[in-house]
């Protein structure tokens, strides 16, 4: 099984503790992806920093095919990070050599070439869903917890399964969102609801998925990227929509075991 990641990448840095790590929406899932036993390519641009180096070294290291990062003069996109307890506080977002990102025809081509393609907001790869899409290639799509964000329409008629963070647990709204997004084309609508489980709803209808308490909450960096990558695997599996769920909370669980977006060996 063969899955492309295209969009963002960025380095994560905690400065008050003096952390950092290499990490956005398509490479956490994709690394997760590729620990789960896939095989896993990157399309992004980083920049020539020694940032950009931290990330050519970690995918490297974590096996990822980076043939299609391109490294681009300038910046390696960086957010400054803190914690409010074990959760994570967002502050600035210094965008770098992202903010020029471009996915030509050879992108495309190589991203077709895969079993399956994972994109998320930021990722700025809106406009070549379509030509993908053509070439009858699923695309997943992490909407984070933007569900008015103009990209969650934009997108529906490209998108096969489609991700959504949701803060206020499983009420009816929720519940008619993901159906609107079936009934419009979609094979699968999911709803992550923290630690109140998810839910997802596709032709059959809805199934609420398992939660898997963690032994130690460190960090919740990284929980909805692992998820989504635990649910990808499932699906590229020919697993069932509740076993999906149950792949992706338990990887979840996993990951916020540990300060950084994935599980590495040494931890």
């Amino acid at each position: 099984m063969r899955v492309a990641e295209i969009g963002d990448n960025c380095i994560d840095f905690y400065e008050r503790l003096n952390r950092k790590y290499p990490t956005g929406n398509v490479v956490d899932t994709g690394v997760n992806l590729k620990k789960l036993g896939a095989d896993v390519s990157i399309i992004s641009t980083t920049g020539n920093d020694e940032n950009g180096k931290l990330m050519i070294e970690a995918l490297k290291k974590e096996g990822l095919d980076i043939s299609h990062l391109k490294v681009a003069e300038g910046k390696t996109a960086i957010t400054y990070m803190d914690m409010n307890g074990n959760d994570r506080v967002h502050g600035d977002y210094v965008e770098g050599v992202l903010e020029n990102i471009v996915f030509d025809e050879e992108d495309v081509r190589f991203a077709c070439e895969h079993d399956l393609v994972h994109t998320a907001l930021w990722g700025k790869a809106e406009k070549v869903l379509p030509q993908i899409a053509e070439k009858g290639i699923p695309i997943a799509f992490d909407y984070a917890d933007r569900l008015d964000h103009p990209l969650v329409e934009e997108t529906l008629p490209y998108v096969s399964y489609g991700f959504y963070s949701y803060h206020k647990g499983k009420d009816e709204f929720i519940k008619e969102f993901l159906k609107d997004k079936v009934d419009r084309g979609m094979k699968i609508a999911v709803a992550t609801f923290g630690e109140q489980g998810s839910l997802a709803y596709d032709e059959r209808g809805f199934h609420v998925g398992p939660i898997f308490l963690a032994r130690k909450v460190v960090n919740t960096v990284g929980a909805g990227d692992s998820f989504i990558a635990g649910f990808l695997y499932g699906i590229l599996n020919g697993d069932d929509v509740l076993k999906c769920l149950r792949t992706g909370a338990r990887l979840a669980s996993s990951v916020v075991e540990v300060f950084e977006p994935w599980v590495s060996e040494e931890q």
